[in-house]
């Protein structure tokens, strides 16, 4: 949970954190991203990622600055139990619609008095190096919940949602909500946009951190970060790898194909 510290102290400093989606499953690439990312968004809600799986990203962060984010399939505490004892740093729960969804969630990550977490952690005792007692007082404290806000059910009842006690941050899902709005994949319509910017200002309001999640065109993650996001999620490591590539070797082609005519 020391990542997790490092960036909550990175979003009250009013820095901005950046990190990456991560769907394969070779930890090699949550390893060279922490090289330069402040977190890391293990997504087992749209990928075959398996708790060995996660737990080898979760391991391959160690070392680095870099927070391992993962978010879950669903928001249940059967799901959310085993990704927090192989060590997440925090945990991001889709489609919360409701202040007693957003409950739930908190719940399931803290243990009691405050929630319903079951004990049986492994990794963040360090093998028994860490006191049972001691260790549930401080991850009641340092784990991140992140609620993804990504459907107007949730925008419309946001105020009662980000005063549930625990909510740490929220990740605005753009294509999902489009979708909620019959506007499916119609991210930039005008009501949209207006459903997220009210997001993004209800969230300041309140204290809790927001971001969203687009893909990694930076015009279009600067341009939200100037209307007030506070850490982005720039893309996935599927589609950063398509992006070189693609650019490359077009580039490459354009070059031959001039030689080509000119010769």
């Amino acid at each position: 949970m020391e990542n997790a510290d490092k960036l909550r102290r990175k979003w009250q400093e009013e820095q901005l954190p950046i990190g990456c989606g991560i769907s394969f499953s070779d930890p090699a690439i949550a390893e060279a991203m922490s090289n330069v990312l402040d977190f890391l968004f293990i997504d087992m809600e749209h990928n075959a990622l398996s708790l060995e799986t996660v737990q080898a990203h979760i391991m391959a962060t160690r070392g680095s600055d870099a927070a391992a984010l993962v978010r879950v399939p669903w928001n249940d505490p059967v799901l959310i139990k085993p990704v927090l004892d192989i060590g997440a740093d925090g945990i991001c729960v889709p489609l919360i619609r409701t202040a007693d969804d957003a409950r739930l969630a908190v719940q399931s990550c803290l243990y009691p008095p405050d929630g319903i977490r079951g004990f049986g952690p492994r990794r963040p005792l360090k093998y028994g190096l860490v006191k049972d007692r001691d260790y549930c007082q401080v991850a009641n404290k340092k784990i991140i919940v992140i609620v993804q806000i990504e459907h107007i059910d949730a925008v419309n009842n946001l105020d009662e949602i980000l005063a549930v006690p625990g909510v740490t941050a929220v990740l605005v899902g753009p294509n999902d909500l489009s979708g909620s709005m019959g506007l499916m994949g119609q991210t930039n319509h005008p009501d949209v946009v207006s459903a997220i910017e009210t997001t993004v200002a209800k969230c300041h309001k309140a204290g809790v951190f927001v971001s969203i999640g687009l893909a990694d065109n930076p015009d279009l993650l600067i341009d939200w970060v100037d209307k007030g996001m506070q850490w982005i999620l720039a893309g996935v490591d599927w589609a950063v790898l398509m992006g070189g590539i693609l650019s490359v070797s077009t580039r490459l082609r354009e070059h031959f194909q001039k030689m080509d005519t000119t010769s």
